[in-house]
Parts: C-alpha cells; sequence; structure tokens
C-alpha cells in the first residue's frame, strides 16, 4: 500500500514515520505510531477516520487489501491485520474525539486477535481499559468482518449497508468508527457518543 501524504505524515494527526514490512507472505508500508516504540515492538496505525462521509463504505476485497486518502482516512487492510494479531503480540488502543466538546477519550483492549480470512476475520477482543465510559467493543467480540457486499453479521438489517463502513458488527455496533451514517462509541462520558475522530492502532504490551 502507499499513502498519498507521506511527504509530511501530517495526516496522521500523530507523531509518525513510515517504514516497509514484511508480514507473512505480505509486504507493505505501515505507519508507525511514535508515541511509544521500545526496541522490540513497533506501534502501528490500523486505521484512522477524519471525517464523516462515505470513505469507509467499501468492498470486501478493499477491505482486504487496504486503503487510505490524502486527508488521513486509513484502513490497514484484513489480512495483515491477522498476520500481525494471530499470535496477540499487541494490545488494541483505540483514540476517540466527542463531537461538540472534542473532548479526548481512550481505551485499550489487552487481548486483540483476528482470524484468518477463511474464518470471516472473526474478532477476538477483551481485557477493556481507558476511561471512554463503555467497553463498546464488547458487543462485536466473536462476530465475523461484514461489508456491504458480504454480510456475515446475525442482523436480518445488514449493517454495514445500514451504516456505511465495513466492521464486526452484531446487530448493529455500539463501536462505529468506520460508520458514514453512525460515526459513534456508546457510552463516552457526558451522554454524547457522535465522534468527531477517532484512531485505531497496535499499541506493545
Amino acid at each position: 500500500m502507499r499513502f498519498p501524504c507521506t511527504a509530511r505524515l501530517s495526516c496522521f494527526y500523530c507523531p509518525a514515520r513510515l517504514i516497509s514490512l514484511s508480514v507473512g507472505d505480505i509486504s507493505s508500508d505501515l505507519i508507525v505510531v511514535l508515541m511509544s516504540v521500545s526496541a522490540n515492538c513497533f506501534p502501528l496505525l490500523i486505521q484512522q477516520n477524519v471525517q464523516v462521509s462515505g470513505f469507509f463504505n467499501r468492498s470486501w476485497a478493499e477491505y482486504k487489501v487496504g486503503f487510505n486518502d490524502s486527508t488521513g482516512n486509513f484502513w490497514i487492510g484484513n489480512d495483515l491485520l491477522h498476520e500481525l494479531t494471530k499470535e496477540n503480540r499487541y494490545k488494541l488502543r483505540f483514540d476517540l474525539q466527542q463531537t461538540g466538546t472534542e473532548e479526548w477519550f481512550w481505551a485499550e483492549y489487552s487481548r486483540f486477535v483476528v482470524k484468518s480470512e477463511a474464518e470471516g476475520y472473526q474478532l477476538n477482543i477483551a481485557g477493556f481499559t481507558g476511561n471512554a465510559g463503555n467497553d463498546a467493543m464488547a458487543y462485536s467480540n466473536g462476530r465475523m468482518f461484514s461489508t456491504y457486499d458480504v454480510d456475515n453479521d446475525p442482523c436480518s438489517c445488514d449493517c454495514a449497508s445500514g451504516n456505511g463502513g465495513g466492521f464486526w458488527y452484531t446487530a448493529c455496533t455500539h463501536c462505529g468508527v468506520t460508520g458514514s451514517r453512525n460515526f459513534v462509541w456508546y457510552g463516552l462520558p457526558g451522554g454524547q457518543r457522535f465522534l468527531k475522530f477517532c484512531r485505531m492502532w497496535l499499541a506493545c504490551h
């Protein structure tokens, strides 16, 4: 994958640098989040949503390989996400900016594993900490990934199409960080669940 804004990386809104990495059979440019680099671990950006638009309303094939744009919207790719997380080497962190108040909140999960495409990129997530008020990802635990053209959620409502983005849906989500029509984190302090900005990254244990 190549990034339109790599000249300064300013569109990633955090200290970052670009590295080229081979993981399993996949070679890709990856964004290292420089906030917690250690000798044996590089924190990696996996998602960023900087505007409520239809950008994340993508097909299964697009989510498989990843995508990005010049404003900083970004998805790492589900194949690569599986390779990076299958041995539970990373924690998952969310940085969330609330709409209206523009306050920042965070959530972290000590266990984050995404299974292979053959298993529908099924999610295994646990160990919530943070100040985001609610374990919004618990509602997605155990679910396969869904997109508008591959509906793996147990709801008859087709969550990916309804929310305008691919994710691990139940009926439908408490964590709508890829949604163009439902960009939310349920349970944020103050009662305002709608988001202005979200970043997901793999943090070092």
